[in-house]
């Protein structure tokens, strides 16, 4: 028996009249990203503008979130232009913390050989570059843009930032894969995150969404691969080091280390 399709289009019709409302359109803010991230670092695409380019390229992204914005017009309580001019006022600072940044990864990774490599080649860079811009714009009172942007870097590079989460300067996240970082939380200075960190809430409750729900790591704290950090209470403590598939749900004095109590061990195979 043939299904009905045109029923099928009418009830398709009819709900997505529901979901209708303002809101940004994704192709729209992913070039957006795109043209953002190059023009703070051109040699991604291999080009370095002149003053004459980088300037009208500027204007393009300021026409291109000025056209992003005014879809949100409903929910945002300043004009467009105003939430616009504010955000480019920031970007000289927020591209001299991204140049911190990206000084950490170089630090801190015996295998990056440049700046310029980190720049090109390393995942958990970029997604650093766009959670920066992203925070800016919802921390101006902007909603859904920010977590479009960042969801965008989420599916190029398997780190999850929530835009809402308060991070500070030189951070550094190898490897990215599997990093997850949750709304609430909060990481201070010199923070170093390897593959599989989770920063996340201990309990997942609709209430809950006003409510302070993920970890704060205090500054020069190293959290080694897939360790699981919880709870909107907990704190790591300064120069704490985190050992791999640690699973946290309660404070940590500073200058601790922690790592899972197991013991690996190695016998001779029977197919020898």
């Amino acid at each position: 028996m043939k299904a009905d399709l045109t029923n099928f289009q009418h009830y398709l019709y009819k709900i997505n009249r529901k979901y209708s409302r303002e809101v940004p359109s994704t192709t729209a803010t992913h070039a957006f990203v795109n043209d953002m991230v190059n023009i703070l670092f051109p040699i991604r695409i291999g080009r370095e503008y002149s003053l004459e380019e980088l300037n009208n390229k500027l204007d393009d992204c300021t026409y291109a979130l000025q056209k992003l914005l005014s879809s949100l017009q409903s929910a945002i309580k300043e004009k467009p232009s105003v939430i616009c001019d504010k955000f480019f006022e920031k970007l000289p600072s927020l591209f001299d913390m991204l140049l911190e940044d990206a000084d950490a990864f170089t630090k801190f990774d015996p295998a990056s050989e440049s700046v310029e490599e980190i720049i090109l080649c390393y995942p958990g860079f970029y997604s650093i570059v766009v959670y920066r811009l992203a925070h800016e714009l919802r921390s101006l009172g902007v909603p859904v843009l920010p977590r479009i942007m960042t969801e965008y870097a989420h599916s190029k590079t398997g780190v999850d930032i929530h835009p809402g989460a308060r991070i500070g300067r030189r951070f550094f996240i190898d490897h990215a894969t599997g990093v997850v970082i949750g709304e609430t939380t909060e990481i201070g200075n010199n923070v170093k995150l390897y593959q599989g960190v989770t920063l996340g809430a201990l309990f997942v409750e609709k209430q809950l969404a006003n409510k302070k729900r993920h970890p704060t790591i205090e500054d020069n704290v190293i959290i080694y691969a897939r360790a699981t950090i919880l709870g909107g209470e907990t704190v790591v403590g300064h120069d704490t080091v985190i050992g791999g598939n640690v699973w946290l749900t309660e404070s940590v004095a500073p200058h601790s280390v922690v790592y899972q109590n197991h013991k690996a061990e190695v016998r001779e195979s029977k197919n020898r």
